[in-house]
């Protein structure tokens, strides 16, 4: 019933204003006393799912973007996030939504819902599911081909409102951030919800195999090869994956060119509300 109702909700674009965009392994946690981010959010999910873990007490809120690359690890990991900041209220409850995945030909969406679903089992806490619209209930069909029907989520931290989202903004150092994912990143966290910032690195990865070929190859054969789901991706997926790829080509050593000094690039939100880079002299 609940995946239904969210299946029919029309997809909200979201303006960066108030928004954190937490990208593929990221997560990010926060409260409703945030005075800077209200929404968190990610999209772009096929086979992943995206993961909203609350406690019903504190409102503590995190939002992470799974693909399966180590789930028991990375729910563990934000189990214990969000009962950081939960800690002190005695009532309240842990509630989980997961949404995302399809029925794709290599079942990778039914095997990383299993995995999450166990991973929650295993936890000490009791966690209640509460939002389950993943694999066959996110799944619709086109001349034989199957795709998501919900590709992206955002969740309101001050009211708890879960809805299907789109994102023009994705907030600052896209690519340096998918870099860190094509890399083999584990799951990072890129918000210190106490100092309302946003921090990205230091990063660091060895020169990217065979860069110089992937960017030769053209569009089918970067989404045949570099996609979980090529059918189904949505349609700026190959310009992103270019991108990402360019940017490692340009920085095959982030420890020189990226991170000399060895720490984050820290943004806050200004006046605006948008993401604008803090001098690191200044912490």
């Amino acid at each position: 019933e609940k995946a239904k109702l969210l299946r029919s909700r029309p997809t909200q674009i979201v303006e960066p204003k108030g928004l954190l965009y937490v990208q593929q392994r990221e997560f990010a946690v926060t409260t409703p006393e945030d005075g800077s981010v209200s929404i968190l959010g990610s999209d772009d999910a096929t086979t992943c799912h995206i993961v909203v873990l609350r406690h019903t007490g504190s409102g503590a809120t995190c939002l992470t973007h799974c693909d399966g690359s180590d789930t028991e690890a990375e729910v563990s990991l934000i189990m214990s996030s969000v009962k950081s900041f939960s800690n002190t209220t005695g009532h309240g409850r842990l509630e989980v939504h997961l949404v995302g995945g399809f029925n794709d030909d290599r079942q990778l969406s039914q095997k990383l819902t299993n995995q999450l679903l166990r991973a929650f089992d295993l936890q000490p806490d009791d966690v209640h599911l509460v939002t389950f619209c993943v694999t066959e209930l996110n799944d619709r069909e086109e001349k034989d081909i199957h795709f998501p029907i919900i590709y992206g989520i955002a969740v309101n931290v001050k009211t708890a409102e879960i809805f299907p989202a789109t994102f023009p903004e994705k907030g600052p150092d896209e690519d340096l951030r998918s870099a860190h994912i094509l890399t083999g990143a584990t799951l990072t966290n890129i918000y210190d919800a106490k100092m309302e910032q946003l921090h990205i690195g230091p990063y660091f990865w060895r020169p990217f195999p065979h860069v110089d070929f992937w960017l030769e190859q053209d569009d089918k054969q970067l989404l045949q090869n570099l996609s979980t789901s090529p059918l189904a991706e949505p349609p700026h997926f190959v310009s992103h994956i270019r991108s990402t790829l360019t940017f490692l080509k340009e920085h095959p050593f982030p420890s020189r060119s990226l991170f000399p000094d060895r720490k984050p690039r820290i943004y806050k939100k200004n006046e605006e509300g948008l993401w604008e880079q803090v001098c690191s002299d200044k912490i």
